[in-house]
């Protein structure tokens, strides 16, 4: 079973994802883990990565695509794909049904955590002092709040139109978001 989880920074997403990796023996394919990790081996793209994190702008399609795609292609995940933050415009979507379309895999099912801008600042203060990740002051935070509403409503309207796309309200509880969750998976 291949799903995307996607909302605002903050939104809950990882949480969903980790969840769902131990629920389905699945893969969680993180674009903020897999950048993160791009950056600690200190290389070019990772150069390239930190500088748009830090100003609180997407890294672009291009690269986010080239990096995803060793993770679609891998045949010990396939139908196991738990996209957390992915695709995060119109193109990396379109990007991602092709990938998908190539490998023979199809999306089961899309679950949008909807959040509101404060929520998601207080959620994001407090995470920046759980696990100190550079990229959690303020000022990021709200502009990476800003840039994702701005790129993420067409992903929005492309996905919601799908018989499999699901809107939950992401200020539940952790585990009232788990159910509901797991309301749609039938699992």
């Amino acid at each position: 079973m291949n799903i995307i989880l996607f909302g605002p920074p903050g939104a809950g997403k990882g949480t969903q994802a980790k969840y769902l990796v131990k629920k389905l023996n699945g893969y969680q394919i993180s674009t903020g883990d897999i950048l993160r990790e791009e950056i600690k081996k200190d290389s070019d793209i990772g150069k390239k990565i930190i500088n748009n994190m830090n100003e609180g702008k997407f890294v672009s399609d291009k690269i986010v695509n080239s990096l995803l795609k060793r993770y679609v292609f891998d045949p010990s995940k396939k139908e196991k794909l738990i996209f957390d933050g992915y695709p995060r415009s119109l193109s990396q979507a379109k990007n991602l049904d092709l990938l998908l379309n190539e490998s023979n895999q199809i999306i089961d099912h899309i679950f949008f955590l909807n959040v509101k801008k404060e929520i998601i600042v207080e959620r994001i203060k407090k995470r920046k002092i759980l696990e100190k990740r550079s990229d959690d002051d303020l000022d990021t935070i709200l502009k990476r709040y800003d840039t994702y509403i701005e790129t993420t409503r067409p992903v929005l309207d492309y996905y919601s139109k799908n018989s499999n796309f699901h809107e939950i309200d992401g200020t539940m509880e952790i585990d009232q978001i788990t159910n509901k969750i797991e309301g749609f998976l039938n699992v």
